[in-house]
């Protein structure tokens, strides 16, 4: 018995080798295996034939294969059997049909610009859908402006595969911008409000996720839908923060709000944590989204024994200050940054000065240590890009990032300085790459969104930026390995932003309350567990 199902089970594949190679002229099964995964997906020959109109957008070749089998991490390689490039919202939707109808489905990621660092948006053995594909062919602009300027309701409908420096400039040209970024610009739009998106206008403004009037949706079964707070607004929530397990983001409405034409920008530096993180509160604590005296962003961040005070994510402090800053550095091992902004217009530009001084008055900073720039918005809000192309220019952007993102709680934020950067950090002493610290206010997040953050009404970010070499990445990896373990021997209950879990178990603490809805969601918008198995969500993916 068992002799005739191999005997079978042999023929079929040679059955549908035949075919693959008779549909495509190719000479190689679509199939693949990985170190990483116990299960190998046939994609089957039937799919070419019986999808013609996406057979001939699949794609097996080494640089297909290559470019989708890795991300902006380049630590985990998840070799996909196939790359699907869209030329139609449809191609999506159909793959994902024909995944549906199979006894055994195949797996399916959205890739943007590959900017996870953990293989989130890989599918081992399975079709990765490179979402810029469409950039070049959809039959209108990827960014259309509306909204009335008597009621002051403003929007962008955006593709999901847009990215939000596209989105900048095509909203200025309008005299409008979204008010909610992320610190770097070249992330796709469908990318970023997966996860949440966040920068230093969250706390004023909330997350990217919070800014969202509409989606269009691809969902796991392949259905195309609409939806919005008030229509099929449980997939609306679900995706939002779902990390890609419910659907491919197709389009964004995206608030938007008059842009200012200038910023006045300023640094401040701490050697006192209590106060650094007392003054961070403070500030936050004025955030109306209408509060003409509010600030319009607000970060922190360290500076360690690294050289430079300046770093990759922006050039900063005056050239003729480096010194000093650096003695300062030198002689307290860490010193915390505080940065805010101020926007500003033609018609603000008289009083944004007395403004921000009626801000920053009474912050306990190192007396002589602020620093001011005044910028444009666009230069403000695009300040990485120039760090990221002199990084290219020296071979060190495409390089290993085993980053760290937390959200903290603002009970514990001083014990996570204690015990982590004064403690592990500076101990180990290998940290080199940007670490961001700074705070905000849950009040300004959606709880109906699958995002997860902590339950307190003030919660802080930290970002542990990290470059590593090919051959020593590793032990950043350990460095934040401890980090966690700290958190989790003192009881602090942190929360992983851009989040990578191994088991079922610890993605089921991540979630904690929302773990019955997530599984919920995910049986009713995408059943077979289809998308996204790069997270490691689900055993089986």
């Amino acid at each position: 018995m068992a002799e005739n199902f191999l005997i079978q089970t042999y023929v079929m594949f040679i059955f549908f080798i035949s075919r693959l190679i008779f549909s495509l002229g190719k000479s190689k099964p679509w199939i693949s295996s990985t170190t990483t995964s116990t299960i190998t997906t046939i994609i089957p020959p039937m799919i070419l034939t019986n999808y013609k109109e996406i057979g001939y957008k699949l794609r097996d070749d080494h640089e297909a294969i290559n470019m989708a089998s890795s991300d902006y991490g380049n630590m985990v390689r998840q070799i996909p059997a196939a790359v699907l490039y869209p030329s139609s919202i449809n191609d999506i939707a159909t793959l994902i049909k024909s995944s549906n109808n199979l006894s055994l489905p195949f797996h399916i990621a959205a890739r943007g610009h590959g900017h996870s660092v953990r293989g989130q948006a890989t599918a081992p053995n399975g079709v990765v859908v490179n979402m810029m594909a469409l950039k070049s062919q959809r039959n209108r602009p990827g960014v259309i402006v509306s909204g009335n300027p008597f009621s002051g309701y403003f929007y962008a409908d955006v593709g999901g595969e847009q990215l939000w420096i596209d989105v900048l400039r095509a909203t200025l040209e309008h005299g409008l911008a979204p008010v909610s970024w992320t610190d770097y610009l070249y992330l796709t739009v469908g990318g970023t409000l997966s996860n949440a998106g966040i920068s230093g206008q969250t706390f004023r403004y909330g997350p990217q996720i919070s800014n969202v009037y509409e989606l269009d949706v691809v969902t796991g079964k392949g259905d195309f839908v609409t939806c919005s707070a008030h229509k099929n607004s449980e997939l609306f929530y679900a995706v939002l923060g779902g990390l890609g397990q419910f659907g491919i983001i197709i389009r964004a409405r995206i608030a938007l709000e008059l842009a200012p034409k200038r910023v006045k920008w300023v640094r401040m530096l701490y050697t006192d944590f209590s106060e650094f993180a007392r003054d961070q509160e403070q500030l936050i604590k004025i955030n109306g989204r209408k509060d003409k005296n509010a600030l319009d962003y607000l970060e922190g961040s360290l500076l360690m024994n690294q050289g430079s005070p300046d770093n990759w994510r922006s050039s900063f402090f005056p050239p003729s200050d480096h010194s000093r800053i650096i003695f300062k550095v030198t002689d307290n091992k860490i010193v915390y940054c505080l940065e805010v902004a101020k926007f500003y217009d033609d018609r603000s530009s008289e009083t944004v000065d007395k403004v921000l001084k009626l801000l920053l008055k009474g912050l306990n900073y190192d007396p002589g240590f602020m620093f001011e720039k005044d910028v444009s918005y666009m230069d403000f809000l695009d300040r990485v890009r120039g760090g990221e192309l002199k990084l290219q220019s020296q071979g060190l952007w495409e390089v290993p990032h085993p980053w760290l993102n937390l959200f903290i709680p603002k009970t514990h934020v001083s014990d996570f300085n204690t015990g982590v950067f004064r403690e592990i950090v500076l101990k180990r002493n290998i940290t080199t790459g940007p670490v961001l610290l700074y705070p905000m206010n849950r009040n300004k997040w959606d709880d109906r969104m699958s995002a997860v953050i902590p339950d307190e009404d003030v919660f802080y970010t930290v970002g542990f930026l990290h470059s590593g070499g090919f051959d020593d990445w590793e032990s950043f990896d350990e460095q934040n390995k401890e980090i966690l373990k700290f958190c989790e021997d003192a009881g602090i209950n942190v929360k992983q932003y851009l989040p990578h879990y191994k088991t079922q178990e610890d993605w089921m603490k991540h979630f904690g309350s929302k773990w019955k809805t997530f599984v919920e969601r995910k049986s009713m918008f995408d059943p077979k567990k289809i998308l996204s198995p790069g997270q490691r969500i689900f055993s089986h993916q």
